[in-house]
């Protein structure tokens, strides 16, 4: 059986309430600095966003959802995580230190609606 070559992750899609794009926006674009790309005309009907920092690019979707909490989240590497980390703390973002993992800090925080994200750098 032939497998799969992966490539790559092309996309993370991080949802949150329907009533919340602007704050989604505020959260993304101003606090943790992602820029906004645009999103195809097919998909604007949907509402949200998509944005982009490097070859990172996150889709922020819109949907009805509950706040639950979960282990599930994108983790994403960061060139100074002790800058992120005090940009986070300085804009009143709840942190959660993880345990260790060998060769990476690394630290997770939740956005506005819920939804877990990781930082973390490679030593």
């Amino acid at each position: 059986m032939k497998k799969i070559e992966f490539i790559k992750i092309d996309h993370v899609q991080i949802c949150v309430p329907v009533d919340c794009e602007e704050k989604a926006r505020e959260f993304y674009l101003k606090l943790l600095g992602f820029n906004e790309v645009r999103k195809p005309e097919s998909l604007r009907k949907n509402g949200g966003f998509w944005c982009q920092a490097g070859e990172i690019e996150v889709h922020i979707g819109l949907e009805d959802m509950e706040f639950t909490r979960s282990k599930r989240h994108p983790a994403f590497e960061v060139a100074d995580i002790e800058a992120a980390r005090r940009l986070l703390m300085e804009s009143g973002v709840m942190m959660n230190e993880e345990p260790p993992i060998s060769g990476r800090d690394r630290f997770s925080f939740s956005d506005p609606f819920g939804n877990r994200i990781e930082f973390l750098q490679y030593k």
